[in-house]
């Protein structure tokens, strides 16, 4: 838990803290948005914060920190340009210092992120005729931008050439384009129904890629089902042609989004759902290649890693006795910063730490010490799981959820597949 903090950091979250886009979401249609470097949020919806309140224990590990609910109002300026202002639930003020607010943006910068894509700084010192000629100059802007937006959504597979001079981490910013899409659809929701509502819950999740330097990100949708018990015909309808014409339906599991980081070439490759429902199995199998590929070469010393923990995952869901995890996702993520290289014959404790894969003698002179070699595991998206416990369902399932596991056994048999043939 956060450590507490000082009445100073309580007044800044009570005044409001401006969200913004978070650049990571490779999927899911939910718009998430950052708090700060190590707290996300997303609209509460009221059976994922029924799971989150009552997870299992043994289940913590494999799922993001559950932080709380924060109430999320939107502001409009006369030129149309949108914030989302986050604050504490009424009441509940006496709860902030167990909440890291250290890095939040202050309201009060009026950082606002429009539905256009374009960025205003505005603060007390400057001057209104600066802002004037800002928002003129961003309006030129916006317009290439829009069209650029247009074309990117339409992209299931795109490539973007990194600058070298600027920070890799920073231009996922500017270039994710399903981060882009739901953060513009969130604000587009939220002002056609501003004259009906303009308070919304949102619960705060641990930032699962705030350890990473360049997050790759695998968004897995996993189960042979996808539709909740409480779906409609046709909602189920479409949830089950969409299995049908996956992998979903015959691996149990099918790719829902990417982004990876490719050293080798300076580029950033995502992939979005659309292209992921179009994959054969052979398919599937090439993408999870990509994904642990860097464009130099694979990054094996990753697969144990990943195999232990999807294996103590499949392990724990199949104690799980009547959960069921309806189109809920997995994330597999590890830092794509390229890694250092060591000579083979460098002092003993330089090469420590290198892997069995790295130090055997098809390494050559050079061998790779990896930086940042610790792969994440996670679930989430729950606004379809089910379980007895929740008093109110009509339908009670027993047993595991045997398709989730399907799901997860036959990805730790393809990825040990991509493991073994990349030795050989």
């Amino acid at each position: 838990m956060s450590p507490a903090f000082g009445a100073m950091e309580v007044e800044h979250y009570s005044k409001g803290v401006l969200l913004e886009p978070f650049v990571h979401q490779v999927g899911g249609h939910s718009c998430v948005l950052r708090f700060n470097d190590k707290t996300i949020c997303k609209p509460l919806i009221q059976r994922e914060h029924q799971f989150y309140e009552t997870l299992p224990t043994e289940m913590r590990k494999f799922t993001p920190q559950y932080e709380g609910v924060v109430s999320v109002s939107f502001e409009e300026d006369e030129d149309g340009n949108l914030c989302l202002i986050a604050y504490p639930l009424s009441g509940d003020h006496d709860n902030l210092e167990n909440l890291d607010n250290s890095d939040c943006e202050p309201k009060s910068k009026l950082l606002r992120w429009t539905n256009k894509k374009t960025m205003l700084l505005e603060n007390e010192k400057v001057s209104k005729e600066w802002v004037r000629q800002h928002r003129k100059e961003e309006k030129m802007k916006s317009h290439k931008l829009e069209e650029e937006f247009e074309w990117l959504k339409k992209s299931e597979v795109l490539y973007y050439t990194v600058e070298k001079k600027g920070n890799v981490s920073s231009q996922f910013k500017h270039h994710n384009p399903w981060s882009m899409k739901c953060h513009q659809q969130q604000l587009q929701r939220m002002k056609e129904n501003a004259k009906h509502r303009n308070q919304y819950k949102f619960i705060l999740l641990e930032n699962l890629t705030s350890r990473y330097e360049v997050p790759c990100v695998l968004d897995l949708k996993m189960g042979t089902r996808q539709h909740g018990d409480d779906a409609s015909e046709e909602k189920k309808a479409n949830q089950i042609r969409k299995c049908q014409q996956s992998t979903s339906a015959v691996i149990g599991v099918r790719v829902c989004g990417m982004q990876v980081y490719q050293a080798g070439t300076g580029q950033l490759m995502f992939m979005n759902k659309y292209h992921g429902r179009k994959l054969s199995v052979q398919g599937f199998k090439e993408a999870l290649y990509q994904f642990f590929h860097n464009g130099k070469y694979l990054r094996r010393e990753l697969f144990e890693s990943v195999i232990k923990k999807l294996t103590e995952l499949k392990s724990v869901l199949e104690k799980q006795e009547s959960y069921r995890f309806y189109s809920s996702s997995l994330l597999i993520i590890y830092d794509g910063k390229e890694r250092q290289e060591v000579a083979v014959d460098s002092d003993p404790e330089d090469l420590e730490d290198l892997s069995e894969e790295s130090s055997d003698e098809s390494a050559g002179a050079y061998a790779y010490k990896p930086t940042a070699s610790t792969v994440d595991v996670r679930m989430i998206d729950f606004a379809h799981t089910t379980c007895k416990y929740y008093g109110e369902d009509s339908v009670v399932h027993e047993g595991q959820d045997t398709g989730y596991v399907f799901g997860l056994q036959n990805l730790i048999d393809i990825i040990k597949e991509i493991r073994d043939e990349s030795s050989e």
